[in-house]
């Protein structure tokens, strides 16, 4: 899970909790939750932020569900990527897309 990378790599690089969440730029309240897998998923922009602190590319950091044998991103989701953008679609776009998909998920039925 996303969670365990990000302390595995937080410890390995003797970081603590408040200063990756200061370095990346996030609460550390949200960084102890990814953690511990409260938050299973976090934003792309979070996932951005820790990856660049980390200097890692951001595909180390995701689920090995979305992740091929050469650690890049599966066919299938390149390609959704690239019909959002050839769409028109800017990032921010999307981003709040997302969001507001986690929102509506939330909401009672």
């Amino acid at each position: 899970m996303i969670g365990e990378r990000i302390r595995s790599l937080r410890i390995e690089r003797n970081l603590s909790l408040s200063e990756l969440a200061e370095r990346a730029d996030i609460a550390k309240s949200y960084l102890s939750a990814i953690e511990r897998n409260i938050q299973h998923n976090p934003s792309i922009q979070v996932i951005e932020k820790l990856a660049n602190v980390f200097e890692l590319p951001i595909q180390q950091l995701l689920p090995d569900e979305t992740i091929n044998a050469f650690g890049e991103l599966d066919s299938e989701w390149l390609q959704l990527a690239k019909e959002a953008a050839d769409s028109g679609i800017s990032k921010e776009e999307f981003s709040q897309f997302l969001e507001y998909q986690k929102w509506r998920l939330q909401q009672p039925k």
